[in-house]
């Protein structure tokens, strides 16, 4: 099903943009789990539109409830679900979007698909509001993990052509991931991050928006994780990741760049160091044959301008059958990466889990 992720741990998420309630139901979380619920809510309040000048200032305060599968202050084992009632819709801003197809959005792919009874106010269930519950299930997982002593973090590595600093491909520290997780645009470089904001709030004022790239990376990986062809680490983290509104394209380590190397450039040369297998380089992201090296994580996101603009666009009226203008009202980030960022963690948090977590149960098979 399209609405549910993962092998051992699935991930359903339900809801629409302007409807009742958006929320999630995980099924396979172990027993007997604490979860730290302020440090869930911390990562929801990251996400969550109306945060800084950078994002739609639609306000959501993002509250969840639990509905069943922790007791007594630990997971029971059986589904986990939860739900975000939503409160702060104008879905008349979205009347005119029942017939005119908006640019860049799912509107005409959606009223196709689903023979016209899509909801279509703010996108409906094709909204980045659903990345709410996604981000949710993917802050359990992170806690999980970094029980494991497993991290993630991610940062904007561009903005709109403006370049952040890379991670070293070998690995950061895990305070950094801690920093960037406070900053309403994570970044390394301060003189980068403010040239960032100042593309962000000039495109707004144009009724226009700006893409970038995101990079993350993910330390502690055990050696292991992943299966060769279909159900690579890297497919898994792709299916995942295209997952997330706004993202077009993924790549691990070097990337396109391998295209420009000799072999002797992109092969990770070996090494011990401790008695332990060390790879002297990161070229390949981590992974190899699809499955994790040892060497950190280390993927790349194109995140495409909102969609969602003031500025005026030819589109159509699928109700008359003719072309028409469109400005689209309401209210829309101007770049969606601030927010992007802490659900493309959380969404890696889960794919890490569920490969994690399938591994062991394989492992005690026969």
């Amino acid at each position: 099903m399209s609405n549910t992720f993962g092998e051992t741990l699935k991930v359903t998420i339900f809801g629409e943009s302007h409807g009742t309630a958006i929320g999630a139901v995980i099924d396979g979380l172990p027993p007997g789990i604490s979860i730290d619920w302020d440090k869930v809510r911390r990562e929801m309040a990251r996400r969550a539109p109306g945060s800084s000048n950078l994002a739609t200032p639609r306000k959501e305060k993002d509250s969840f409830e639990i509905l069943s599968g922790y007791f007594n202050d630990h997971t029971t084992g059986t589904p986990l679900s939860m739900e975000i009632r939503n409160g702060n819709q104008h879905s008349k801003d979205y009347d005119i979007l029942k017939d005119h197809m908006r640019p860049g959005h799912a509107d005409y792919t959606g009223y196709v698909k689903y023979g016209g009874f899509n909801d279509y106010r703010g996108g409906g269930h094709f909204s980045g509001r659903i990345t709410a519950p996604l981000t949710f299930a993917g802050a359990l997982a992170r806690q999980v993990l970094e029980k494991e002593g497993i991290f993630i973090g991610a940062h904007a590595l561009a903005i709109h052509g403006i370049q952040d600093r890379p991670f070293h491909p070998l690995g950061e520290e895990k305070g950094l991931f801690e920093r960037l997780d406070a900053m309403k645009l994570p970044v390394m470089d301060e003189k980068a991050g403010k040239a960032m904001e100042e593309a962000i709030l000039s495109a707004q004022k144009e009724g226009d928006s700006v893409g970038g790239v995101v990079e993350c990376m993910a330390l502690g990986l055990p050696v292991g994780l992943g299966d060769p062809f279909f159900d690579s680490l890297e497919s898994e983290m792709a299916h995942m990741m295209f997952s997330v509104p706004a993202v077009k394209a993924i790549s691990f380590g070097e990337g396109f760049g391998f295209a420009s190397l000799y072999g002797s450039e992109a092969n990770d040369s070996l090494h011990y160091e401790g008695g332990t297998p060390k790879a002297l380089t990161n070229h390949n992201g981590g992974v190899l044959g699809g499955i994790s090296s040892g060497s950190p994580l280390l993927f790349t996101l194109a995140v495409k301008p909102t969609a969602s603009i003031g500025k005026r666009q030819r589109t159509i009226d699928i109700s008359k059958k003719e072309d028409t203008d469109l400005s689209i009202g309401g209210r829309h980030d101007p770049c969606i990466i601030p927010r992007a960022i802490p659900v493309i963690e959380n969404a890696a948090a889960l794919v890490i889990l569920d490969l994690l977590l399938t591994d062991r149960r394989n492992s005690h098979v026969g």
